[in-house]
């Protein structure tokens, strides 16, 4: 399976709010001209109303069977996180991932799909309140308290409610290419992926000064100038800061080191290049900072789990094309995506660590 279309979300009882609009905001509008179109459907343990987090009721139409359909499993949050679940939704879901489809909980979403001994083996993350007591109740489970979210192919697990979107542009990017990302980044006012941790989020924010000006401008000229290869201290003194101080700033803003961070927009935009342009790999290679096509190949697999040219493929104009055909109408979308394309290199990118 590749590009997911259908995705259901878990409704829990006292579902938290915030999750559900977040669900609705990525995959409940209508597609436009560079985003797919979603089938989104809110499923509970039966139909009927839901009580929400705030207190508001939530009017759910589909019970445990809408799981059997969804190529993405939304399990949304919500305050009764530590009740035992039920035999039947944790056999559904068990039973969602036995047939392929990409299961993604969010904040304490990982409790109940740690619950149905899925995450057994694998790395997890939830929001770092709880980190320790999932980690004592699943022990089977490696619990990282620090990233926003953890990917382990088919199952993915997000931090706090504040990390879902991370989560989800960065579902979008694997199974649908950057574009389709950026595209819905830009159309919801979110910046790009972001690379720290919580962390990052556990103390007071720095206050707005002239130097997080100038950093923002430091770090913006460096993103368009990432053909040139620009030691620290060159963009430090472009902040017109020590090394040090630049180190310390650049972790706070970004939650990485500016190694990390400039790599990540290296590939980000070698992305960008590969899916909207037929430039040749070793021109591509050029612009984002690689010496040639065999230095960017090297970091595209090790980073994204699959060699450039199959990203191309994949997401590539011509590709996009063959894999999806959506038709958008009055704000409804009916896409179907071909084999060829769902036999692509969807299962590389769901083995990418």
């Amino acid at each position: 399976m590749s590009g997911f279309l259908s995705v259901t979300a878990y409704v829990p009882d006292r579902v938290s709010t915030l999750a559900v609009g977040l669900a609705g905001e990525f995959f409940g509008a209508p597609c436009g001209p560079r985003t797919p179109g979603f089938d989104l459907a809110f499923c509970a343990d039966r139909p009927g109303a839901v009580r929400t987090d705030l207190g508001l009721s939530f009017p759910v139409a589909h019970d445990l069977d809408r799981l059997v359909k969804g190529e993405l499993i939304l399990i949304l949050p919500g305050d009764r996180f530590r009740d035992e679940p039920s035999p039947e939704v944790l056999g559904a879901i068990q039973d969602a991932h036995a047939r392929g489809a990409i299961i993604a909980s969010s904040c304490v979403g990982s409790f109940l799909l740690a619950a149905t001994g899925l995450l057994d083996g694998l790395r997890a993350t939830t929001h770092w309140q709880h980190a320790e007591e999932l980690a004592a109740r699943h022990p089977a489970v490696t619990v990282l308290p620090d990233p926003l979210f953890v990917d382990e192919g088919q199952l993915v697990t997000g931090a706090g409610s504040g990390a879902t979107p991370d989560m989800y542009l960065h579902l979008l990017r694997r199974e649908h290419g950057i574009s389709v990302a950026n595209a819905f980044g830009r159309e919801i006012v979110m910046p790009p992926p972001r690379t720290g941790g919580q962390a990052q989020y556990t103390e007071a924010p720095l206050p707005v000064s002239r130097d997080d000006e100038r950093l923002a401008e430091v770090l913006a000229w460096a993103a368009e100038n990432l053909h040139r290869l620009v030691p620290v201290e060159e963009l430090a003194a472009r902040a017109v800061m020590s090394r040090r101080t630049f180190l310390r700033r650049v972790k706070a803003a970004t939650g990485t080191t500016p190694h990390a961070w400039l790599l990540q927009q290296r590939l980000a935009r070698a992305e960008e290049l590969l899916e909207g342009t037929a430039l040749p790999l070793d021109e591509i290679a050029r612009r984002v900072g690689y010496a040639n096509s065999a230095v960017l190949r090297g970091q595209f697999v090790k980073r994204r789990g699959i060699p450039p040219r199959a990203y191309r493929r994949a997401f590539g104009a011509r590709g996009a094309a063959a894999r999806t055909s959506t038709t958008c109408a009055a704000g409804r979308c009916d896409s179907t995506t071909t084999g060829a394309a769902a036999r692509g290199v969807g299962g590389s990118s769901r083995r990418a660590r």
